[in-house]
């Protein structure tokens, strides 16, 4: 269970230190959004970055408290952090990393955007990622109140990446195993085709 119901209620009882927002509108028709950014969900903001690179908007809400960070979780359905809210409305559609737990690196891949989820699903597949839906319901993004459908078209992406994966691509080290982070970005924008941005 979440310790907060909503944005306003976080940021009562938060010291301001103990998140960052961090985003950059360049009135894109997709964005990257990682809402557990930080150490909430590690790795998502790295993730997130990387894709957006200086092609899309981005957004991250990280948290950056010395520990305690899961107390700054906003579940996706509930998640209003005004700032966030404003540059998904202002976007056709949303793609949102989150992480989940899970000792094989898997990519699990939802949303209310099916078309693009199912194009991502082949090209992620063909760079050699593993790629499935969640077994849980709630991590399937489905939800019309979901931070990654709150885009214009009503319709965005969401992928829940596992522990083991998100360390590994979030790895500054220089590790060059297979599939590389530079195959998941570019996974992404081929599925997008960033030619329409």
């Amino acid at each position: 269970m979440d310790r907060y119901n909503n944005f306003a209620e976080l940021a009562a009882l938060e010291e301001s230190s103990a998140y960052n927002v961090d985003a950059k509108d360049r009135h894109t028709r997709v964005c990257i959004i990682a809402p557990h950014g930080g150490k909430i969900e590690p790795g998502t903001s790295e993730l997130a970055r990387a894709v957006a690179g200086d092609v899309f908007s981005y957004y991250l809400f990280e948290g950056k408290k010395p520990n305690g960070n899961r107390d700054l979780h906003i579940t996706s359905t509930n998640f209003d952090e005004p700032s966030g809210l404003s540059l998904v409305e202002g976007s056709e559609i949303a793609i949102a990393m989150h992480g989940c737990q899970g000792n094989e690196e898997i990519i699990y891949i939802g949303g209310r955007h099916r078309g693009l989820t199912d194009l991502m699903t082949e090209t992620l597949r063909r760079r050699g990622f593993a790629v499935d839906v969640h077994q849980d319901p709630k991590l399937q993004g489905t939800d019309r109140r979901n931070i990654c459908n709150r885009g214009r078209s009503g319709m965005g992406v969401q992928f829940e990446l596992t522990r083991a994966l998100r360390d590994r691509l979030a790895d500054a080290s220089g590790r060059s195993i297979s599939p590389k982070l530079s195959d998941f970005v570019n996974a992404i924008r081929e599925a997008v085709g960033v030619d329409r941005e």
